[in-house]
């Protein structure tokens, strides 16, 4: 099938053995010419271009079996590339007239649209303008390109045949133009009085024929006249002033009718609203006990208010002096556990005498070396006195262990 597009021709290879009811309904579609003159009313870029809908919103669109049909998935046909052709559908087994083409990989809608064609050849890339669009909030592009016209290349279906319906639709229009510029022509025999309206016919086609382009006027269609006359000038003499009187005359009493038949109604309509005011007097005042009832209602409810709000004032006055109480048997005994600060001159009297203890310690330290030394000496003198007064014997070198006596 080959797509005339305002983007250029797309050919299209059908796969009408994986999908036979998706190929056998676009082909009558194409073949009925249903597919000219409608927009690619759907782009997302990167994903998909949707076209073949006749109204043009995305929800139109009919099958050539009466009825949505259902999807036909193949297990070798995936959407796995661009130039792909599917079905468009609301839902399962809901495919119409509407198509799209992938524009890429879509994994997303396998199993779920029946694919049943491709894009062949260097067309691919006129499919591809298809995308390039500016495109509104709700994928809608704002200048759509549409489908021309649709040509069937190849019919794998010899029996199809295009409904005769789709083309007397769009004939019918036509021939009610043509039946609505026929000019109608009157039949005067009909008429009783036909002969004298032919006659009348006849001189306002002479007049307006004579007449066209021309400005119009009573002296142009009474030329022959006597009784008209060029002069714009009218005298007063002609008149009769009698007839004006009594015209005159006639109108004043119609006048005089008219004011008592005004005055008579004006009375009725006083007569009206003092009743009225009457009866709204006395509804006032049987409403005025009711409303003198409902008063003391609203004292009594207005003073319980005012003892509702007295009594939280009381509470809130009460609480106050609670807290306050707390507070201050509180703060003696934050004062007993305080520790008092000792003063500062006793403060500087420790100081001192640990100040003079410690230089007390450095100078004790600093002559206790030579003592020990002294007394190392001391020691060491013993030693020696000790080994010279004991006896050659005693210092014999001890038995060695033998284990030859065992």
């Amino acid at each position: 099938v080959l797509l005339r597009t305002t983007a250029g021709e797309i050919d299209i290879e059908l796969w009408s053995k994986e999908a036979p009811k998706a190929c056998r309904n676009f082909i009558q579609l194409c073949m009925e010419e249903y597919y000219n003159n409608t927009i690619f009313h759907r782009v997302v870029p990167g994903f998909i271009v949707q076209g073949g809908d006749p109204t043009g919103t995305g929800s139109g669109g009919e099958s050539v079996y009466g009825a949505p049909f259902k999807d036909e998935f193949h297990s070798r046909l995936r959407f796995n590339r661009r130039g792909l052709v599917a079905m468009a559908n609301a839902g399962p087994h809901d495919n119409g007239s509407q198509f799209f083409f992938t524009l890429g990989r879509a994994d997303e809608l396998n199993n779920k649209h029946t694919i049943f064609g491709k894009v062949t050849g260097d067309t691919i890339y006129n499919m591809l303008r298809l995308a390039e669009v500016e495109v509104d909030k709700e994928e809608r592009p704002l200048s759509p390109h549409k489908i021309r016209s649709s040509e069937v290349l190849f019919n794998p279906f010899d029996d199809i045949v295009p409904r005769p319906n789709r083309k007397l639709k769009k004939d019918k229009p036509e021939e009610e133009t043509k039946k609505s510029k026929v000019k109608g022509t009157k039949n005067f025999n009909l008429l009783s009085f036909g002969e004298e309206a032919e006659e009348e016919e006849e001189e306002v086609s002479r007049v307006s024929q004579s007449m066209k382009g021309k400005s119009k006027s009573s002296h142009d269609l009474l030329k022959d006249d006597p009784h008209l006359s060029s002069v714009p000038a009218v005298k007063r003499e002609f008149y009769n002033f009698k007839s004006i009187k009594e015209e005159e005359e006639h109108d004043e009493d119609a006048d005089s009718v008219d004011n008592e038949t005004a005055s008579h109604e004006r009375s009725q309509i006083k007569e009206r609203i003092a009743k009225k005011l009457k009866i709204d007097t006395s509804e006032n005042a049987k409403q005025q006990p009711e409303e003198e009832e409902n008063k003391p209602e609203k004292k009594t409810t207005s003073r319980s208010e005012e003892l509702r709000k007295e009594v939280r004032q009381l509470k809130r006055e009460l609480l106050e002096a609670k807290q306050k109480k707390e507070e201050r048997a509180l703060k003696p005994k934050e004062k007993e556990g305080k520790v008092t600060p000792l003063p500062i001159t006793y403060l500087r009297k420790q100081k001192r005498r640990f100040v003079a203890r410690k230089k007390i310690r450095c100078h004790v330290g600093g002559g206790s070396r030579p003592q020990t030394l002294a007394l190392l000496d001391r020691f060491k003198s013993k030693l020696s006195q000790a080994i010279e007064e004991t006896p050659e014997n005693e210092l014999s070198e001890p038995d060695v262990d033998n284990d030859e006596g065992w």
